[in-house]
């Protein structure tokens, strides 16, 4: 079996998720500086048998690109190149930040915890992949 990745990519750092081997369960694995990014795809996509990478795509609400699109559009190019026969694809991401504190808030994460960047980047990075698998 095999894992699809999502990131919500950041020009900063990134969140990360992946499904489970059966792709039944997407999981927040962390986030990581957008400069380490690259290399830790070339080592697990291999490893751990991802069949499909799944770029958070920033957008308004209008459809219209955002001040991050490009950068966005950029990494998906580096992937493709890294990774010529797996598909990337791009999944909106409006609104996963909002929606990533408001899970914690149902899941009884403490307020403090909430405001960590890290976290929000993991759990969008779920959200991302969660919106992708519904689609398929």
């Amino acid at each position: 079996m095999a894992r699809i990745v999502a990131i919500d990519w950041g020009s900063r750092r990134c969140g990360l998720a992946w499904t489970d081997p059966m792709q039944i369960v997407a999981t927040g694995i962390g986030e990581m500086n957008q400069n380490d990014l690259l290399n830790w795809l070339r080592t697990s996509v291999p490893k751990e048998n991802v069949t499909e990478i799944v770029i958070g795509f920033p957008s308004r609400f209008d459809g219209s690109d955002t001040d991050a699109s490009d950068g966005a559009r950029t990494f998906g190019e580096k992937v493709r190149g890294l990774f010529p026969v797996i598909p990337v694809h791009f999944q909106d991401e409006r609104n996963t930040s909002k929606n990533a504190v408001e899970e914690m808030v149902k899941a009884g994460v403490p307020k403090m915890k909430r405001r960590s960047k890290s976290l929000i980047d993991k759990v969008s990075a779920t959200l991302i992949l969660q919106e992708f698998m519904l689609g398929k």
